[in-house]
């Protein structure tokens, strides 16, 4: 990875045309990404409403610099009438993956989550064949769990998806973290 950091910021209204291309572009977000034509016109009626911020979920970009990388979003999970956990997610450009900007942007994202909200538990979920995302999360201290069979529909057929859970007390604080990302 570069020297310069990555880092998560909230969106603006002049990123949106970029997180559109997540909408129209195959090539920009990948095959394990792309889930087929959506409206482009979501990302602006989402971010006008809750500029992606809430107590349900949201999305941050990942930047590197003044470039927009890609985002992660997350959601909440609701696991008994009094608790809950999050659901994340990454989705980077083609262009800027295997460099190591998704295992820390998904730490930062997690480090988030657990800085400013109560959740013991941050959750995500793969394709058994996207390796390199298995990976990422492995190396941001996620545990697998197990997979779920045809859990999701993509390029004409059901595909088994890994899912991945880290708990609050097994993240190292960012002084004590000893991984190298």
């Amino acid at each position: 990875m570069s020297d310069e950091q990555v880092s998560l910021r909230p969106v603006v209204e002049g990123d949106l045309p970029l997180l559109e291309r997540f909408s129209t572009d195959p090539e920009a977000v990948g095959p394990f990404g792309w889930q087929g034509w959506a409206d482009p016109g979501r990302w602006r009626r989402e971010w006008t409403e809750s500029g992606f911020l809430g107590d349900t979920g949201g999305q941050l970009l990942v930047v590197r610099g003044a470039d927009v990388l890609g985002f992660v979003a997350w959601r909440k999970i609701v696991t008994s009438r009094t608790s809950y956990c999050w659901n994340v997610g990454i989705n980077l450009f083609a262009e800027v993956r295997g460099q190591g900007f998704g295992t820390r942007a998904q730490l930062l994202l997690v480090r988030y989550l657990f800085a400013h909200t109560q959740a013991a538990r941050v959750e995500a979920a793969t394709e058994v064949d996207n390796v390199a995302e298995q990976r990422a999360l492995e190396k941001v201290g996620f545990t697998p769990e197990g997979v779920a069979r045809a859990y999701l529909f993509r390029a004409g057929r059901w595909r088994d998806v890994v899912f991945y859970s880290l708990l609050r007390d097994e993240l190292p604080l960012e002084d004590e973290d000893p991984t190298p990302l």
